[in-house]
């Protein structure tokens, strides 16, 4: 073999491995753009998803605003026209009025949270907090309620110190017993107590002995207006967020949340709470 055979197969060789090489660059920027492809479809899903939750909560809350709003009206009409009303009525309608206010100012009131939690969850401040005391708290501003409803509170959590936020914390409590003191029925039991508990996490497991839900409504318990039976949680003075802003303070206290009905009766929720 003379040197010209060398120096071709040297060339073959060479240009053999360019286009190896050129192929390898070639599947990679393939692979590239069908990534870039698939995350911008992936965007484009998310934003139109995200379209959809807002025209969705926008309708609902205009379905929420309408019952108290036109009875508001309704009300004042009556009081503001020429027909005589009596003492008693007209202490009636301006009572009435004012319920209707407050479930005005509790439906914007949670519809805020829900949304600063989903958007701008940064300006929630973190900072050393006692759940066992915040549960507390909530066990002694509805106690009342709880013994008007024939219901028992027992609060057995133990100390959970935490990097957390006291006002969120306190809903997700809040909430799940003002939902147990609406549902659950006459006579049945709220206990609160943890389950297991990690170097991370401390797990809570909160039931009452109550009525419980119909299993197709459990997957949407934490959804937005969900109603559990015509007109429930407007008959009770709810305004149908209430859960969800459990799961979202929940997920931001990097932990999570399902229910399932108790095979004794009631509803029972299991959650968790990042210590730090």
């Amino acid at each position: 073999m003379d040197w010209s055979d060398v120096i071709l197969l040297v060339l073959v060789a060479a240009i053999l491995v360019l286009y190896l090489r050129l192929m390898r660059q070639n599947r990679h920027l393939r692979q590239m753009a069908d990534e870039a492809n698939r995350l911008r479809r992936e965007a484009e899903a998310t934003e139109q998803r995200n379209c959809q939750l807002k025209q969705e909560m926008t309708s609902n809350i205009a379905h929420e605003l309408k019952t108290p709003v036109s009875s508001i009206r309704g009300y004042l009409e009556i009081l503001l026209s020429d027909r005589p009303v009596d003492d008693d009525r007209r202490r009636h309608f301006l009572q009435r009025s004012y319920q209707q206010t407050l479930r005005l100012s509790d439906l914007i009131q949670d519809v805020s949270v829900i949304n600063k939690l989903e958007e701008s969850a940064d300006l929630f401040p973190r900072t050393a907090v006692d759940a066992r005391q915040v549960a507390d708290e909530v066990v002694a501003d509805l106690s009342d309620r709880a013994a008007a409803a024939g219901i028992a509170i027992h609060n057995r959590l133990p100390a959970m110190p935490l990097q957390g936020n006291a006002e969120l914390l306190y809903s997700v409590f809040r909430n799940l017993v003002e939902n147990s003191i609406a549902y659950a029925g006459h006579g049945a039991d709220i206990v609160l107590e943890t389950y297991k508990e990690s170097p991370g996490h401390y797990f809570i497991h909160y039931y009452d002995t109550g009525c419980g839900v119909p299993d197709e409504y459990l997957a949407r318990l934490f959804d937005r207006f969900v109603r559990i039976g015509e007109g429930r949680s407007r008959a009770d003075g709810g305004t149908g967020l209430g859960l969800s802003i459990v799961k979202h303070a929940v997920l931001f206290h990097h932990g999570e949340i399902y229910a399932k009905n108790r095979p004794e009766g009631g509803l029972e929720f299991f959650f968790s709470f990042e210590k730090q």
